[in-house]
C-alpha cells in the first residue's frame, strides 16, 4: 500500500528565502503524528503543499499516490491556521454547507460534537470568540471520513480546559487506516495522543522518530527532546 504522504526533494521558496528546503518523508496510514517546530519552520508551507494551496518550486510530494490536486480533495481534511468561514454565517449554516460540499461528512455528527463543545448552532460565527471558533472548525473537519487530516495548530486558540476534549476528538472521530498530522507548537499539551513526530527545523527535517522509541532509547519525553534539539 502507498504511503498517505510521500516527499521526494521537496522545496518551497519565497524569493531569495526557503520555507521548505529538500524534504523527503513518507508518512504511514494509521498513525496520529507530530509536525513539530518553531514558528518559520516550515510546518504550515508544508501542510498548504499538501492541500494544494501553494505549489512546489522543487521536487515533489504526493497523496496516496496523486499529485495535490482534485483527486486529493476528497480524501484530505484540512484545518487551517486562521479562520476561513463566513462570519455572517450560523453555525447551523455553516453545517449544511459542508454536508453539501463534502460527500463523507456527516451533519449530524458535527452538530452533536458542537453542542458537546458548548457552541450553539444559532450563533452567527461573527459573535463568537477566537477559540469558539476553531472548535467550530475542527468539529467540521473532523466530522468528515478522510483518509488524511491535516490540522494546523488545532489547539492554539482553545483554552486549556477544552483541549483534552479536543484531543479525545481527534483520537475518536478518525478510521484506523486514516493518518492524522497535527502542526503545532504545544507538544506537551498533545504529545500523550502521538504515534510519530516529525521535527522541522529551518524548513528541514532535523529528526523522525516514533515516539515510543524517544522515550525508550533517549530516556526522554518529546517535549524535553525538542526542547533539547531546538534549545528552547
Amino acid at each position: 500500500m502507498k504511503p498517505i504522504l510521500e516527499c521526494k526533494g521537496l522545496g518551497k521558496s519565497f524569493g531569495q528565502k526557503k520555507a521548505i528546503n529538500n524534504i523527503n518523508l513518507e508518512l504511514e496510514r494509521g498513525k496520529i503524528i507530530g509536525l513539530l517546530g518553531p514558528n518559520g519552520s516550515g510546518k504550515t508551507t508544508l501542510l498548504k503543499l499538501a492541500n494544494n494551496l501553494l505549489t512546489p518550486t522543487a521536487g515533489e510530494i504526493r497523496i496516496a499516490g496523486f499529485n495535490p490536486g482534485p483527486d486529493t480533495k476528497q480524501i484530505v481534511s484540512y484545518l487551517p491556521e486562521k479562520t476561513y468561514l463566513n462570519e455572517w454565517m450560523r453555525v447551523k449554516e455553516i453545517v449544511e454547507f459542508f454536508a453539501d460540499f463534502y460527500r463523507d461528512f456527516d451533519p449530524d455528527k458535527a452538530l452533536t460534537m458542537l453542542s458537546q463543545l458548548g457552541v450553539d448552532a444559532k450563533d452567527r460565527l461573527k459573535t463568537l470568540s477566537k477559540g469558539t471558533k476553531e472548535k467550530v472548525q475542527l468539529c467540521l473537519v473532523m466530522t468528515r471520513e478522510a483518509k488524511l487530516y491535516l490540522l494546523d495548530e488545532p489547539i492554539g486558540g482553545v483554552d486549556p480546559a477544552a483541549r483534552d476534549y479536543i484531543l479525545e476528538t481527534i483520537i475518536s472521530n478518525y478510521h484506523e487506516d486514516a493518518t492524522v498530522v497535527i502542526s503545532t507548537h504545544l507538544i506537551a499539551d498533545i504529545e500523550q495522543v502521538l504515534d510519530y513526530v516529525i521535527f522541522l527545523k529551518d524548513g528541514q527535517i532535523a529528526l523522525t522518530s516514533a515516539v515510543d522509541k524517544i522515550r525508550e532509547q533517549e530516556g526522554k519525553s518529546v517535549d524535553s527532546l525538542f526542547r533539547e534539539v531546538f534549545k528552547c
